[in-house]
């Protein structure tokens, strides 16, 4: 009865989801478009002395303190008492349930009346939906005209993520901080054995067996040289290294994206990347069982006990308060660790990806009446210090200054605290706090964690910005990555994990066969795509 409840249940959530996509077209490019051009001409309803409404979109986390709302709290008065009120405009914010979003915001698009003149998705296919079915506003000139401020600080390369087939259809929000990954090694396990910072991959193997064979951290033989789980940042680092020099056409059409990541399985050197794992794996020199550690519990726990003596990480983790360093320290005194950029390819760099400049995608629906005004609000938050106060608060009550850097009063009070409890999504122009230039938002990062981490947690983001290999972008979706980008991801840990742990003579065979499965299951549909996507941008 359960299952058979359970199933009932998901065919109506199906069926839903099939009549909304349906029904999209038609009602977001539909009524109110009229008055929509009104509003464009005239420079808006508000700037004529007729009041209005302007209905935003918030995420809600249910996180909100006792007495506040999401859409009654400190910042959404602050937007009102200087943005809405000053404009004629009355703010109106609308809660969208953020584990639901995708879900929610197709329902507010279809309904076409309902829906808010400011919506939002870190999903770039939906977005991409969107603008195919012709559901949004276009902002090239709105942003021109109203936006001034706004374009400055978007920037060209950030913008360009907003455009679909040459034209701007969404406002993509700027990412403060681009990096991903650092690694990190034993450095009290190097001075024991007296040996340098490895610099290179081949210098970082011979470190690798040196742990192995003298296990400077006295583990009585547990010892785990190079910590491996099978998540991104600690195989990514290792297998982008290994990537050989390419043409652009290669780099587009023969990158893989499933999900928001690329993923360089056709390129050439992905291969010899995952030899060199298989090697490191049958010489002991690696996390025996990294195939099961998808959440990356059993190599924090591994590294947080002393027995990893070098990993690659997502770059600030390990500093975190009460993360994996603190508890290294308090499980062995005398432990420390150093960021490193050890993994080198044959041009002496260590690449690596970094994270697109975007994060929200912000878009005006077609029906939406308000936008004007809503490039206005959104032209606001990048003007002043309207963007600092909504992403710090108050100085001296929720701040203070240092180098020029906001560091948050770990002794204000909670009510002062709770000001800014819903920064991050009130200030949707930005991902990440914003201060002026890259240099300034790393520090503001680097503030944010324990002093005694500083040092290292500045050493680690610098590693995560160097040598970057930035993400492959079309400006149309590649609608077979949507289509078979879960199962291939799936196919492409598969190919891992098998090549890794397949013996040496088998490895040639193991590679061949688990590259056949991937690309008969879609990884064959995505090369064809990109091909074309490809050509149709070079014409």
């Amino acid at each position: 009865m359960v299952k058979a409840a359970k199933g009932k249940k998901k065919a109506i959530a199906l069926l839903a989801l099939t009549l909304v996509s349906t029904m999209l077209f038609s009602a977001c490019s539909g009524g109110g478009n009229g008055n929509a051009q009104n509003n464009k001409e005239n420079g808006g309803e508000a700037a004529a002395g007729n009041p209005v409404t302007l209905k935003v979109e918030v995420f809600d986390r249910g996180n909100s303190p006792s007495g506040l709302s999401i859409t009654d709290n400190y910042l959404t008065n602050f937007v009102q008492d200087n943005f809405g009120t000053p404009n004629n405009i009355t703010m109106e914010f609308v809660p969208v349930p953020r584990s639901e979003e995708v879900q929610k915001l197709n329902v507010l698009m279809a309904s076409g009346s309902d829906v808010p003149d400011i919506v939002f998705t870190y999903d770039s296919g939906t977005f991409y939906r969107y603008a195919q079915q012709g559901g949004l506003t276009e902002l090239g000139e709105l942003l021109d005209q109203h936006g001034p401020n706004l374009k400055a600080f978007l920037g060209e390369e950030t913008l360009a993520y907003g455009e679909f087939e040459g034209k701007q259809f969404a406002l993509p929000a700027k990412r403060a901080h681009l990096g991903k990954y650092s690694s990190f090694i034993r450095q009290d396990w190097l001075d024991k054995l007296g040996l340098p910072v490895p610099a290179t991959t081949e210098e970082l193997y011979n470190t690798l067996k040196a742990f192995k064979e003298q296990d400077p951290g006295q583990t009585g033989g547990k010892v785990i040289p190079l910590g491996m789980a099978l998540a991104p940042a600690q195989y990514e680092p290792l297998i982008w290294s290994f990537i050989q020099p390419h043409s652009e056409e290669e780099r587009y059409t023969l990158t893989q994206q499933l999900g928001s990541r690329d993923y360089p399985t056709l390129l050439p050197g992905f291969k010899d990347a995952l030899a060199f794992m298989n090697k490191l794996y049958n010489e002991g020199l690696m996390s025996a069982d990294f195939g099961l550690d998808e959440d990356k519990k059993k190599l924090n726990e591994d590294a947080a006990n002393g027995l990893v003596g070098f990993f690659s990480e997502d770059d600030m983790n390990p500093f975190y308060p009460d993360g994996l360093y603190a508890t290294l320290q308090k499980n062995v005194p005398g432990a420390k660790l150093s960021a490193v950029d050890v993994y080198s390819n044959a041009e002496g760099k260590h690449p690596k990806p970094e994270y697109a400049p975007v994060g929200l995608y912000i878009m005006i629906p077609k029906s939406s009446e308000r936008a004007v005004e809503a490039i206005k609000y959104l032209d606001w938050m990048a003007s002043g210090d309207n963007l600092l106060h909504m992403q710090n608060g108050v100085e001296g009550e929720n701040y203070t200054l240092q180098n020029g850097i906001p560091v948050v009063k770990a002794d204000a009070p909670e009510d002062v605290k709770n000001r800014i409890y819903n920064q991050g999504d009130m200030a949707i122009i930005s991902n990440g706090k914003q201060l002026g230039d890259s240099e300034k938002n790393v520090e503001a990062y680097v503030y944010g964690m324990p002093e005694a981490f500083h040092e290292e947690t500045r050493r680690a983001l610098t590693v995560s910005r160097s040598d970057t290999i930035k993400p492959v972008r079309f400006d149309r979706p590649i609608e077979a990555q949507g289509k078979y980008g879960t199962g291939l991801l799936d196919k492409f840990h598969e190919i891992i994990v098998k090549t890794t742990m397949a013996k040496p003579d088998q490895f040639e065979s193991v590679y061949e066969t688990a590259m056949k499965d991937y690309m008969a299951n879609g990884g064959q549909a995505i090369l064809d795509e990109r091909k074309k996507a490809y050509e149709a941008m070079n014409k």
